[in-house]
């Protein structure tokens, strides 16, 4: 049995939980921190909400299977060319919201890329979202 992979950062953020969760939600705001395709609806996304990327014949899905307002949000992945296909939730995006006297503790979590093969890359390239995406959301959260 492989050691977990799980990405794990965190940002403190000067901003209350209600605008750092709306840089989670909104697609305006996910846009500059992650990618969506050009014609993503506008609706704030939540539970069942899903980001489907076609490459090649091959498909990535993220579905967010969690959202509790202003607290988790948890996104699913799937991609259709891994051999071995986790049970959903078990390889997804983990983003807690913790308030601290005004400001927010957001605490990343992203894997476990151990359940799949070739793992090592995708947690590789999630160290570096992660720390990117910190940043952005931060910027967006702190300038609404």
């Amino acid at each position: 049995m492989t050691a977990e992979l799980i990405v794990r950062d965190e940002v403190l953020i000067d901003a209350p939980p209600a605008k750092v969760w709306k840089v989670l939600i909104t697609p305006k705001y996910v846009a500059q921190w992650d990618e969506l395709p050009e014609d993503y609806p506008s609706e704030d996304m939540s539970k069942g909400s899903e980001v489907v990327w076609e490459h090649n014949g091959e498909k990535t899905i993220t579905t967010i299977i969690k959202a509790e307002e202003m607290k988790e949000l948890q996104i699913a992945l799937y991609q259709s060319n891994w051999e071995v296909q986790p049970d959903e939730g078990d390889v997804a995006y983990r983003y807690n919201l913790e308030e601290r006297n005004g400001s927010t503790l957001l605490k990343i979590e992203i894997g476990d890329f151990s359940l799949i093969e070739n793992g090592q890359m995708y947690y590789d390239a999630s160290v570096e979202f992660a720390s990117n995406s910190k940043h952005v959301i931060k910027g967006l959260a702190e300038s609404l």
